[in-house]
């Protein structure tokens, strides 16, 4: 009996931590917008997404809640610029991964102000 009690309870912590991690989506398209807000933080926003969220820190490691990742400052900068090489040119990002307890269920239905980690990209020529 007391060894079914601690299988209930181990089953019920491995149900809670599941619960306890955050979203992933992967969203895709022309980089519709790029923006700075003070603290120190840069946002994207593709074509397919309905609101910019906050991806990076240029000066600082960049966490969310809801997932282990970080973004470091010199990692953040060289997205940025890979971001606004791919603006500029009118490339489409094919595969935009975000992770974090504020990402949506769907591309476009992100909270105004979100932010969520760029665990992964994939931008095509």
């Amino acid at each position: 009996m007391k060894n079914n009690k601690s299988i209930l309870v181990l089953i019920s912590a491995i149900i809670f931590s599941l619960n306890a991690n955050g979203s992933e989506i992967t969203c895709s398209g022309k980089v519709a917008a790029l923006g700075y807000h003070a603290n120190n933080q840069f946002m994207i926003q593709l074509d397919s997404m309905n609101a910019p969220v906050f991806f990076c820190n240029p000066d600082s490691q960049f966490t969310v809640s809801g997932t282990s990742y970080i973004t470091g400052p010199e990692t953040c900068k060289t997205m940025y610029s890979t971001f606004l090489a791919a603006q500029m040119s009118g490339k489409v990002i094919t595969s935009l991964y975000f992770d974090g307890d504020q990402v949506p269920s769907s591309c476009n239905g992100w909270a105004a102000w979100s932010s969520a980690n760029i665990r992964h990209f994939l931008l095509k020529p």
